[in-house]
């Protein structure tokens, strides 16, 4: 039973609302009633006023108020969130097929044919692609190996690791072992050391590139390989044995440093450190092109003559603008804009290089005199940080030869990124305003000129294999293709676009991924192309997520993930490498143990395989992944991909039948008058 004080109690705990104005008797029609206005009212809080809590007790229950407050956004938000993944459609996971556990800390891979390298602590390995077996370990180095390069030479592989301190080496592998060639820019004395930053090997591995930063400067260093030589004198090891090094027959069979792993070695590789392989031949040292400044020519007969067999065309090296004005231009520019350049500047960074090989053709064309076999590179393209122009260097040269350009293309912005196809036929040049330079080497025109949209930046460029949509699958055409051109561009702000040009039509760009805003941490931070899927690309997000994406949907196949105790440890930057030739990747795992361990020996370090042609949604796609050359002749929606014979006899034979059709119907229309003319005859003699 409750009694009239609880009663009472309750009824005075209850808020009322009382009216700051004196009551009234109403009207009687309700037009005459006065409006009701919030601010006629004031509210009463009895609860408040009867249990009201002395300080400090006030503020912390409007502390606790306040954090249950934000708490319970947290809640809401986290319960959208939540909601709204579940109402996404997942794609299927699949997980690694064969996994290699290392004992130490792998920082770089390379593939080649079906190895891979796996650089290391003190050294690199080598493994089998398809059975992860390790093959040899080469461990003769004090610091690690930080990143490896691998290029094909046909039958053999040359193998160029660069360690911490910035040696890069030559490597020659082949089925009868590993030859080192040379240290690079190894020298005696320590403080004339320099560093490797980059290195590139040419198509064929007829040149290799290296760039080097030293006391101050940074250069290119360009090397001729005498890989005919590398194979004579392996296959006649009596003609370069080294005669000042002896090495004991059970040394050359027993691998370095063999460290207990739970995979089998093979013994028949070994490093053979007696015979001594030809050097690489020094042609060029290219260096970046100097600030404009003023003139030092005397008269404009000297320019003419400077740039007579157009070397540096374009570069703005040579020109008859003097220092004064320069200087007078220089303070226009300074007062114009003095409210932009009173800020502070940051440190000028060191200029970078980026550079490629280039086959002969339409652009890039060998002298007359000069007898190269196909296939061999003959141009170095290159581009420095900053910079408006893209110089082209002859490698028909010699050392004594001086390293000025043949060619120059100038740009109308700073070059950002430049990006050469596998096949060395197309270029993409990618300036900082967002404006993307499309070549067709081979053919030697502009295949178009596109431009991001507004606010993209360009972070990288990603070649296709140019493929069709046959009966709504992705299939490569067996025959070849000229001037079809397919790429993806993956921006700053992690978009990515697919650009697409095709002969003398306007090149077209499309959105693929638009950019996170909603879901931040699935950013794409680097895009990786598969070959032998046509139209397929893997896409690796901030949060760790591996996506295979079909670019001609566009949409998600499916994801690849390691076992649930591995992690990416860095997903913004991922390890993992793309066979060229096999459906298959290699990605680093992390465990999340082995930052808090202290012991070496715990720490788990995996490479996982996922061979693409194993899952059931792909192998499909791996069995049936050309059209023969037929289906694309017969067949009226490939008729931009037939060679320019092809289109003109299907245009003429298709004109020719029409015109045939025309004429049968007017040789019937013909027969039919004079019939009725006949008609008409006789009836009329009738």
């Amino acid at each position: 039973m409750s009694s009239p004080g609880g009663s009472q109690v309750r009824k005075m705990r209850l808020s009322s609302f009382v009216r700051k104005v004196l009551l009234e008797v109403p009207s009687p029609t309700e037009q005459d009633w006065p409006q009701d206005d919030e601010k006629d009212f004031a509210f009463k809080d009895s609860e408040q006023e009867l249990e009201s809590l002395p300080q400090p007790y006030r503020m912390i229950n409007k502390m606790v108020n306040l954090l249950f407050d934000q708490a319970w956004k947290v809640i809401m938000k986290r319960d959208a969130l939540r909601e709204a993944e579940h109402s996404r459609v997942q794609p299927t996971i699949y997980l690694p097929l064969v996994e290699s556990k290392l004992n130490k800390m792998p920082n770089c891979m390379a593939v080649s044919q079906d190895y891979v390298f796996i650089g290391g602590a003190k050294g690199f390995s080598i493994y089998n692609l398809y059975d992860a077996k390790r093959l040899y370990i080469w461990e003769k180095l004090k610091v690690d190996v930080t990143s490896i390069w691998a290029a094909d030479l046909g039958s053999e592989i040359l193998v160029a690791p660069v360690d911490e301190t910035g040696i890069a080496r030559l490597f020659y592998f082949c089925k009868d072992g590993l030859f080192l060639i040379k240290a690079i820019n190894e020298v005696d004395d320590t403080s004339k050391q320099t560093t490797c930053l980059k290195t590139e090997i040419s198509h064929g591995g007829d040149f290799a590139a290296f760039l080097l930063q030293g006391a101050g400067e940074i250069w290119l260093d360009v090397y001729r390989l005498p890989k005919e030589s590398w194979l004579k004198e392996v296959e006649h090891p009596q003609l370069a044995i080294n005669p000042k090094k002896k090495v004991r027959q059970s040394q050359l069979n027993t691998p370095d440093s063999v460290t207990s792993d739970n995979l089998e070695m093979d013994i028949n590789i070994c490093f053979r450190g007696d015979i001594k392989l030809s050097l690489p031949v020094h042609i060029m040292k290219i260096k970046p092109p100097k600030p404009v400044t003023g003139t030092t020519f005397k008269s404009p007969l000297e320019v003419f003559a400077k740039i007579e067999d157009c070397y540096g065309l374009g570069s703005g090296q040579n020109h008859f603008i003097k220092d004064t004005q320069w200087e007078q231009q220089e303070a226009i520019f300074k007062a114009l804009f003095k409210k932009y350049l009173d800020g502070q500047w940051g440190e000028e960074r060191l200029s970078m290089a980026t550079f490629h090989f280039l086959l002969p053709g339409r652009v890039t064309t060998m002298p007359a005199d000069v007898k190269s076999p196909s296939g061999v590179a003959c141009v170095l393209g290159i581009h420095w940080t900053g910079n408006h122009n893209f110089f082209l260097y002859s490698l028909n040269r010699t050392l004594k030869d001086k390293a000025d350009p043949e060619g120059v293309w100038p740009c109308a912005a700073p070059i950002a990124v430049s990006q050469l196809s596998c096949c060395c036929s197309y270029l993409v040049l990618a300036c900082e305003d967002g404006v993307l330079t499309l070549w067709d080497l081979a053919e030697g025109f502009p295949l178009g000129v596109v431009a991001l949209p507004k606010g993209c930046s360009c972070q990288s460029v990603h070649f296709l294999k140019y493929y069709l949509v046959h009966q709504g699958q992705n299939v490569y055409p067996e025959g070849p293709l000229k001037s079809h051109m397919k790429c993806v561009v993956l921006c700053t702000d992690s978009s990515v676009h697919l650009v697409t040009a095709r002969g003398t039509q306007e090149p077209t760009i499309s959105v693929l991924v638009e950019r996170p805003v909603k879901y931040l941490d699935e950013a794409i931070c680097a895009v990786a192309p598969v070959p032998a899927l046509p139209g397929m690309v893997l896409t690796f997000s901030r949060n760790g997520s591996v996506q295979l994406m079909d670019v001609a949907k566009p949409q998600i196949i499916c994801a690849f993930a390691p076992p649930r105790t591995y992690h990416l440890a860095v997903p913004w930057t991922p390890m993992f490498v793309m066979s060229l030739h096999r459906p298959c990747f290699l990605l680093r795992g992390d465990h999340p143990d082995e930052i808090e361990s202290d012991d070496a020996k715990d720490i788990q370090n995996s490479i996982f395989c996922f061979n693409l042609e194993a899952y059931p949604l792909l192998e499909n796609i791996c069995n049936l992944c050309t059209v023969p050359q037929t289906d694309t002749t017969d067949s009226m929606a490939f008729a931009q991909v037939l060679p320019l014979e092809k289109r003109c006899e299907s245009f003429l034979q298709e004109r020719f039948q029409k015109l045939e059709k025309k004429v049968k119907e007017q040789e019937h229309w013909t027969r039919l008058h004079r019939y009725s003319l006949l008609l008409q005859r006789e009836t009329s003699r009738k």
